[in-house]
């Protein structure tokens, strides 16, 4: 009798105390962790799958405990608090003496294609100079160092194609001229959401500029 009155004096529920991991996070705190995976797929150390899988777990995280299961595995970016204060990354290995992160990449050809693809480096800052040529640049593979991309194109007398993956977005609202030419984004990303966002700026006379995602097929 004596141990039924014990148990029936013992509280229904009890009140477990608040961590910072069961604390709400904002928008704010979504859409950077966001940015650090493009970061860390950008190095390498996620496959595009496992970039989209982790951005829509990001996304629907209501505490940051939730927020902070996308990144557990990735080195150094894990914050205890899941705030938008986290480690940088290290640079990516590859940059050239003259490309670095503080730099602009300077990419000119004449009377010739001119083509990047692959894990090549991108950083905040591009010139891309063709004449009577054709130029290509697929950033499906790219290791791109900030969310935001700077591209001035100064394209004459040839087709300029660019290649985006799905996640990403464009912006030409900056484009100087279009003389001779057409501008046609297969995308529909101007705009809109994306990271990372490459923005168009300059001119292309007398050619075509295409903006495209990568093709499913086999060839590109």
């Amino acid at each position: 009798m004596a141990e039924e009155e014990t148990i029936a004096a013992q509280p229904a529920t009890e009140t477990k105390p608040l961590t910072e991991r069961d604390i709400r996070v904002s928008d704010d705190e979504r859409e950077h962790v966001v940015g650090v995976l493009q970061k860390a797929i950008g190095q390498g150390m996620l496959t595009l799958d496992e970039f989209t899988e982790r951005t829509d777990q990001a996304l629907a995280a209501r505490t940051r405990g939730e927020l902070n299961t996308v990144l557990a595995d990735l080195p150094g970016l894990v914050h205890p608090g899941a705030a938008p204060q986290y480690a940088p990354l290290p640079e990516p290995p590859g940059y050239g003496p003259n490309y670095g992160l503080g730099r602009r990449l300077e990419l000119n050809a004449k009377y010739s294609s001119l083509q990047r693809s692959g894990p090549w480096q991108v950083p905040a800052a591009m010139v891309v100079r063709n004449k009577y040529g054709s130029t290509k640049l697929d950033f499906t593979e790219a290791r791109v160092a900030t969310p935001v991309v700077q591209i001035e194109l100064d394209s004459k007398w040839g087709s300029v194609e660019l290649i985006i993956p799905q996640h990403a977005a464009v912006d030409y609202n900056s484009i100087t001229e279009i003389k001779f030419g057409s501008l046609d984004d297969k995308t529909g990303s101007n705009g809109r959401a994306g990271t990372p966002r490459y923005v168009l700026t300059g001119r292309v006379h007398g050619g075509s500029l295409v903006i495209r995602h990568p093709r499913r097929g086999i060839f590109g």
